[in-house]
């Protein structure tokens, strides 16, 4: 009778229903979460994605189970809080915090940055064209091309919206080349520069008055919005959470936008992301060639921003570093700081942060406009 009840036991257990892809996606799981906690390679998502990851694919626990049809059995607590990134949810609010969080100010004092941040964007349209050569569906290929904007709740937006069984290789794609932008960047950086260029000490940015600063995310959502109406919810979140911090008359709002809801919807966010990456649609060589592309799409943006800004340093005669054309990737700030870093080394009396921040802000709004023409082409 004891053994009869320990077979039961062992018989609707996970174990006896664990396969070696569930196995292996575990393994996966727990290299992320080291890569989270021990390298900290972009760890607000990359642990909560790994650990969404892990809990996808522990048999019969059902958490991303669907209601069943004509039941009365609720689905699973991550399918509900799904709902949030199939619909659209999470990467608008993710925009509301990061738009408090963003400092338009570089950008207002030197809108050229704004080409920057749009050559930036070049790698988007190369990985395109590679996915299509590889035989990917246009929605496929927006999908995964868009990867190459470094900003992944775009990629999830627009993954959502074109794609979504690519969901879960487009996600941790995209995360982890944001996670690796000091890795990936550097040797892009001094392969396409000169040590001349790279020493290039740039003027202070003039002052930027507080009208200014309020108008712009006014303007920009009246232009992005009539131009491209299916970037509305993307760039109105972004450009109303800058409108809290730049008021300077909700606070309250602007510090819980920056804060409190940003570090609520990136729990929920990376969770069922994570718990997408299934065994049985994560492991298959397509999950393998879209990692690939990313990264050539990540490869492209970095040098199509590095290129304008040499084009830029000698139209001004030397007076602009080319290194803040790497900066028009949108992982804010991280692609502003590795500016930084890599100009301090050829001068070590170079200051380039508040430069670079000008582009890499302009590649959010960039990558956003990016992903809303791709959307009006193939949504």
């Amino acid at each position: 009778m004891f053994l009869e009840a320990l077979r039961n036991v062992w018989s609707n257990s996970g174990f006896a229903a664990l396969s070696w892809q569930q196995c292996l996606m575990i393994v996966v799981a727990c290299v992320l979460i080291y890569l989270a906690i021990v390298k900290k390679f972009e760890p607000l998502l990359l642990l909560p994605i790994a650990f969404g990851v892990l809990l996808a694919n522990l048999p019969l626990a059902g958490l991303m189970n669907e209601p069943a049809a004509g039941s009365t059995e609720p689905g699973g607590l991550l399918y509900y809080l799904y709902l949030g990134v199939k619909k659209g949810i999470y990467p608008s609010l993710i925009f509301l915090g990061i738009g408090a969080m963003t400092d338009f100010g570089p950008l207002i004092a030197r809108p050229s940055g704004l080409f920057l941040g749009a050559a930036a964007q070049f790698g988007i349209f190369v990985a395109f064209i590679i996915a299509i050569a590889l035989g990917f569906s246009p929605q496929e290929a927006a999908s995964i091309a868009i990867i190459g904007g470094a900003d992944g709740p775009t990629a999830i937006y627009l993954t959502t919206k074109l794609a979504v069984d690519l969901l879960p290789a487009i996600a941790i794609a995209a995360y982890s080349y944001m996670a690796l932008i000091p890795l990936i960047q550097p040797p892009l950086m001094r392969l396409l520069t000169t040590k001349k260029e790279r020493e290039v000490k740039m003027e202070q940015l003039r002052e930027v008055s507080k009208l200014e600063k309020i108008c712009f995310p006014i303007i920009v959502t009246i232009i992005c919005v009539l131009l491209l109406p299916s970037v509305a919810p993307l760039i109105g979140m972004l450009m109303l959470g800058n409108l809290f911090r730049e008021s300077g008359v909700v606070e309250r709002l602007s510090s819980t936008a920056q804060n409190a809801l940003i570090n609520i919807v990136t729990i929920f966010l990376g969770v069922t992301v994570g718990a997408t990456a299934v065994a049985d649609r994560f492991l298959r060589p397509q999950t393998l060639i879209i990692i690939a592309l990313g990264l050539v799409a990540f490869v492209f943006s970095t040098i199509g921003g590095i290129l304008l800004g040499k084009l830029m340093c000698w139209l001004s005669g030397g007076k602009i570093n080319p290194l803040i054309g790497s900066a028009g990737v949108s992982a804010v700030p991280m692609a502003a700081r590795v500016s930084q870093v890599e100009g301090q080394k050829a001068n070590p009396s170079n200051y380039l942060l508040m430069h670079a921040m000008g582009p890499n802000v302009a590649g959010v709004i960039g990558s956003a406009v990016a992903a809303g023409i791709l959307l009006a082409l193939f949504g």
